[in-house]
């Protein structure tokens, strides 16, 4: 079988005429009309029921983890990029919108938690992800019909697609809760109000047996890069069991991944942050990007975070602002002269930043100490820009007054990949691939488990192994002269903790600084119970340095989970009422 992103472009160019003519999107579709008109003309169905059609539909499901399928809508792909760029962080507080006022208010009035139903950012989510399960769908409806393949490789088949039929039923839980489950079953091609389910029953059971299947048949490393494993499949159910908290089966999961030795930490934090380094020792699942493929517009690219660049200055990109760092966040990382977190006063006081200082004016970084992590998460002035040069304040950034000093760091592509592992006709359209799922995630969802069985030292373990990667003086941000960037300090925890709820905090907090920025964070804080306590206080320090920030509250019992979109409500309309339920808090 062919890798992902080298078959990607190939369906996509054939596939896109193919689902919205006659392999039938879930409840929208392909457009809105195709709910009421048959479509005159398709590929025949025959066509495709070969090991090369179904490869070719399978790879077509494989797409839509970008939540990129057509050029549908205003923004789409901005509402469904796979890292969650919105709704996990700058609906957290890792992150501001960032760029100005008037772009894309959309997102500022989900930053605000001015949260409604008719917000075009989670129809475009929903979707994304119904679309993607469509597709499966698709290849487990066609699959019983094809002669040329072994039972063995339609097995395959069928647990790579289930894979992705639960990632995107997982994707649709998280953000949205109330959600209907829809297979290859209830999907009747010849009935097009089949889809139109109620949401009232709770899908993570049937979530579970579709990772559980994939986690029972697939391979545990594959050929192809980009294809799910027995291991993607197994961290995805663990992960999923974490969010019920089943804590003992996801450990033994967990367990088993470690006891593979498939993966380990990479020496340096940020070769995880890096279109050379892609797929690398560290990473269980990625989301794979490719460009100069012959995708038109360089769709294969990363296309969800081209808003998420510096803005000017002579220096990455000419566009567009978006997604910047919070003071919150670059404050999470100082150290204490342990070279520990300060879980409890870490933003008692900030970071220096050159807020309102001009580019041409002097600003001196601030010299307390540091993770040495902050400087591959954040772009800061005085401090290197990965090999742009120094990152240069002010004229990286649109609006300082309105979205802050700092800069995306993660997905930005080196000047090094300019060329190769950009898109031509666009450099914000780069390779670097989404870790979805990385080995120090297993690693910290085990403390997470240590913690609430009791096992403190073991969590601390755990910790320490994470720590202890981040202290790796090859990996830190250094000068043109070969020295570290800035005051660098961070230490493993030598001494136990003394109780659950600090261990508990450590191992919350440690979840933070290793996946700031990557679209986990509000997901993370609902799932563990302190999204109020959390965004509640974190809303009351930033009203003072973000005036649209002040009055903010996040709403118990309402926002740990967003609106069902309006739309998808009046479409669910059957035999005159609606089948699905807003939910609660919202009108």
């Amino acid at each position: 079988m062919l890798p992902v992103k080298n078959l990607k472009n190939m369906t996509m160019k054939k596939l896109s005429i193919i689902f919205c003519a006659i392999l039938l999107a879930i409840a929208n579709g392909c457009s809105d009309e195709f709910l009421d008109v048959q479509p005159k003309a398709a590929l025949s169905g025959t066509a495709l029921q070969n090991s090369k059609g179904v490869n070719s539909l399978l790879i077509g499901a494989y797409s839509l983890l970008d939540g990129w399928a057509t050029p549908e809508g205003a923004y789409r792909s901005y509402q469904v990029g796979a890292d969650n760029w919105v709704y996990g962080s700058v609906a957290s507080d890792d992150a501001y919108k960032g760029t100005i006022a008037g772009d894309q208010p959309p997102i500022s009035l989900i930053e605000q938690h001015n949260i409604a139903a008719d917000n075009i950012y989670f129809r475009g989510k929903w979707r994304g992800m119904y679309d993607g399960i469509a597709r499966v769908n698709d290849v487990l409806q066609i699959l019983p019909k094809v002669t040329d393949m072994t039972d063995a490789e339609k097995a395959q088949v069928v647990a790579e697609a289930k894979f992705l039929r639960g990632h995107y039923h997982f994707e649709l839980k998280k953000m949205f809760n109330n959600v209907p489950y829809i297979d290859e079953v209830v999907y009747d091609p010849n009935n097009l109000e089949s889809t139109k389910l109620t949401n009232t029953e709770d899908i993570w059971p049937k979530i579970e047996a579709d990772l559980q299947a994939a986690y029972d048949v697939l391979p545990t490393t594959q050929a192809a890069k980009g294809r799910a494993t027995k291991w993607a499949a197994g961290a995805t159910l663990a992960k999923a069991f974490l969010f019920q908290k089943k804590y003992g089966q996801a450990k033994t999961i967990l367990e088993a991944i470690v006891a593979s030795n498939q993966y380990r930490l990479v020496d340096r934090y940020h070769d995880n942050f890096r279109a050379s380094t892609n797929n690398n020792a560290e990473s269980i699942f990625e989301v794979q990007y490719s460009v100069n493929d012959g995708a038109p517009g360089g769709e294969n690219g990363n296309i969800g975070s081209t808003l998420n660049y510096p803005y000017g200055g002579g220096g990455v990109t000419t566009c567009c602002g978006f997604f910047q760092p919070s003071q919150n966040l670059v404050n999470a990382f100082k150290t204490g002269a342990d070279g520990l977190p300060l879980l409890d006063n870490f933003n008692a006081s900030d970071v220096t930043s050159d807020q309102g200082i001009e580019a041409t004016a002097p600003f001196t970084p601030y010299s307390g100490t540091l993770d040495p992590r902050v400087d591959w998460t954040v772009g800061r002035r005085g401090i290197p820009f990965l090999d742009w040069g120094v990152h240069p304040g002010k004229t990286y950034v649109r609006d300082q007054a309105y979205g802050g000093p700092y800069s995306p760091k993660k997905h930005v592509m080196y000047r090094s990949d300019v060329g190769t592992n950009t898109f031509a006709g666009n450099p914000r359209l780069n390779a670097n691939n989404y870790r979805m799922i990385r080995y120090s995630h297993v690693l910290l969802w085990l403390a997470e488990i240590a913690v609430e069985e009791g096992n403190l030292d073991v969590a601390r373990g755990y910790v320490n192994q994470i720590r202890a990667r981040a202290a790796n003086p090859a990996g830190f941000v250094l000068k043109s002269d070969g020295t570290p960037a800035a005051n660098y300090l961070i230490n493993t925890y030598t001494t136990p903790w003394p109780d659950q709820a600090t261990a508990r905090k450590a191992v919350q907090f440690e979840q933070r600084l290793e996946f700031a920025m990557e679209g986990h964070r509000r997901f993370d804080l609902v799932r563990w119970g302190i999204a109020a306590s959390t965004l509640n206080a974190y809303f009351q320090a930033e009203g003072n340095k973000r005036a649209y920030l002040k009055g903010v509250t996040f709403t118990p019992g309402k926002h740990e989970y967003f609106p069902i979109p309006l739309q998808e409500i009046l479409n669910s309309q059957k035999n005159g009422a609606p089948t699905l339920t807003q939910n609660p808090g919202y009108n």
